[in-house]
């Protein structure tokens, strides 16, 4: 019995202290990935990812329309000479994500000839990888990624795990602005980052 008793008492400890672990490894993530956007710097590149979100009745969702204006800004500013948009269809008979932030770029003054698209991924990891794919026959080798300022540190570690040279270029402002919105998006953020981490998925 008093081996039994040793026995379960290191069990639990082992359990306690496995929890532990977890919980300040998934804190201390979350908390990188907070200030992650923060510490980016300015940079010129050859072109700006812009990553997908939600299209509403064939126009940008108030998150993508963020994502997009950032773009169209650096493209004005001279910090990048290409666009790059991404994402597939959400809903059957919208456009494309990609499509959708073409056509909002051209109306606000982006040369249609300066803008390029993949328009069949779903996923963040896909709009990298396809957007490798449409720049590498453009001469294009440097890279900002262009999100929401949470979305981005896991962002761009999926495309340096695809071997870009890629930086951070976080929308100076979000919709994700209240306390609820900015810790469910930290959290699931966190979540996805440690899935990809561990298992590249």
């Amino acid at each position: 019995m008093p081996n039994q008793k040793i026995s379960q008492k290191w069990l639990m400890m082992g359990f306690i202290t496995a929890i532990s672990t977890i919980i300040v490894v998934f804190l201390t993530t979350a908390l990188n990935i907070y200030l992650y956007a923060n510490n980016s710097h300015h940079i010129k590149a050859d072109a700006a990812i812009i990553l997908g979100a939600a299209v509403w009745n064939n126009q940008p969702s108030p998150v993508f329309q963020e994502r997009i204006n950032h773009g169209i800004n650096l493209y004005k500013n001279a910090d990048v000479t290409k666009l790059i948009f991404t994402g597939g269809v959400g809903e059957i008979n919208e456009l494309s994500e990609a499509v959708v932030g073409k056509n909002y770029a051209v109306t606000n003054g982006v040369k249609v000839a300066d803008i390029l698209m993949e328009t069949r991924s779903r996923t963040t990891y896909q709009n990298l990888k396809n957007a490798l794919a449409v720049a590498s026959g453009q001469n294009l080798t440097k890279f900002l990624i262009v999100s929401d300022p949470l979305h981005l540190k896991r962002s761009v570690f999926m495309a340096k795990q695809l071997g870009m040279d890629a930086y951070p270029s976080p929308t100076p402002t979000t919709r994700y602005r209240s306390f609820r919105s900015q810790i469910e998006f930290l959290l699931r953020e966190t979540y996805f980052y440690l899935v990809f981490l561990v298992f590249k998925i």
